[in-house]
C-alpha cells in the first residue's frame, strides 16, 4: 500500500510541477509534509539541502530521498519512477508528434519562431548569473569595492582557455576554483 501512495504522490508531482524545481517545492512540500505527514518541516528542509547538493532535479532527488526514507531502496525507485513516468510519457508524444509532422510549415514556423525566445531565455539566465558572480551585493551597483576584480578575472581567463585552447569545461573549472584558493590565502 506504501508503494501505491509513494508512486501516486510523485506521479502528481511529476505530472503537475512545471517550472522547475523551485517551482515545484510547494507541491512536494504539500505532499510529503502537509497531506502524508511523512516528514517533518525540519527534515523538508534536509531533503530541500540534500537535493540541492546532488545533480539531478530536485523533484527527482526530493523523490528518491522520500521513498529511501518511507520504504527503503524499493521505495526509492517507486518514487522515482512516479516522478519521473510523467515527464517521460510528455516527451515520447512529443517525441511522436514532431516526428510524424516534422515536415508541416506550420510546425516549423512555430519552432523557427521559439528560438529566438529560447536564446533570450539562455542569455538572460546567463547574466543573472554573471551579475552575482561580479558583483558582490548581487546588483550591478557600480559602488567601489562592490565588484569582484577576481571573478572578473577568473571569467576572462576561463572564457580564453576555452576559446582558445582544446581543454574542456571540467578542468577549465577545476583550475579556476584552484587559484581562487590559493588566491585567497594571500
Amino acid at each position: 500500500m506504501i508503494y501505491l501512495q509513494l508512486f501516486f504522490s510523485f506521479l502528481q508531482i511529476g505530472a503537475f510541477s512545471f517550472g522547475g524545481g523551485y517551482a515545484a517545492m510547494p507541491l512536494i512540500q504539500a505532499e510529503i509534509v502537509d497531506g502524508h505527514q511523512w516528514l517533518t518541516a525540519s527534515e523538508f528542509t534536509n531533503l530541500i539541502t540534500i537535493s540541492q547538493m546532488t545533480p539531478g532535479p530536485i523533484a527527482v532527488n526530493a523523490a528518491t530521498f522520500v521513498g529511501t526514507q518511507i520504504a527503503g531502496p524499493v521505495g526509492a525507485v517507486v518514487a522515482t519512477l512516479g516522478c519521473i513516468l510523467p515527464s517521460c510519457l510528455f516527451v515520447t508524444a512529443l517525441a511522436y508528434i514532431y516526428t510524424k509532422y516534422r515536415k508541416l510549415d506550420l510546425l516549423q514556423g512555430a519552432l523557427g519562431a521559439l528560438r529566438p525566445a529560447v536564446v533570450a531565455l539562455i542569455a538572460q539566465a546567463g547574466i543573472d548569473i554573471l551579475i552575482t558572480a561580479f558583483f558582490r551585493s548581487g546588483a550591478a551597483e557600480l559602488i567601489p569595492g562592490n565588484v569582484s576584480v577576481r571573478a572578473i578575472v577568473w571569467f576572462v581567463l576561463g572564457f580564453v582557455l576555452l576559446r582558445k585552447t582544446k581543454l574542456g569545461p571540467v578542468p577549465v573549472m577545476i583550475l579556476c576554483g584552484v587559484l581562487e584558493a590559493a588566491a585567497s590565502m594571500f
